[in-house]
């Protein structure tokens, strides 16, 4: 396993791999979570350009965990964490937040929104060591990412903060 900066080349991959493991949801009733596009071509260029964007590949090259954050409130904001489901169950994501903490020197520490009962969402993340916030623990872009989502129709299922110090 090598995690790297993502490349130009990766992206349309990073696309692929959002949508193959999004399919995961479908099992548990969220087939309107499935059915979201992947982040477009450009946004994921964009953390690339920032340094935002890792990917964990399979030793050829190719990219099969990819995940990419924004700087919220002085911690590394995890926006999208997804592993492709031929990789899964070989802790990818897991190395893929290590990395991210080990880099993110200088920061208040990893800051995440996620479902809170997927069983690979926030109870993934409590094992990884994040813990979840209350109301009055949340930033200002902590808020504003919430109603974001909110606006996106991601809370038709309850969602949650999480943390972990570095």
């Amino acid at each position: 396993m090598r995690i790297r900066p993502a490349t130009v080349a990766d992206l349309p991959l990073l696309q692929e791999i959002e949508v193959a493991g999004g399919e995961a949801f479908r099992t548990v009733g969220m087939g309107e979570i499935a059915d979201h596009a992947p982040p477009p071509l450009d946004v994921l260029d964009s953390y690339r350009l920032a340094g935002h964007a890792w990917v964990t590949d399979d030793g050829t090259g190719r990219p099969v965990a990819y995940l990419i954050h924004d700087d919220v409130d002085g911690a590394a904001h995890i926006e999208q964490l997804t592993v492709h489901p031929s990789a899964a169950h070989r802790r990818l994501g897991s190395a893929l937040i290590d990395h991210l903490a080990a880099h993110a020197t200088g920061t208040s520490g990893l800051t995440l929104t996620t479902f809170a009962e997927v069983p690979w969402n926030a109870p993934y993340y409590a094992r990884l060591g994040f813990r979840t916030l209350t109301e009055a623990e949340l930033t200002d872009g902590l808020r504003e990412i919430r109603r974001a989502e909110a606006a996106h129709g991601l809370d038709a299922w309850p969602r949650v903060c999480m943390r972990r110090e570095v």
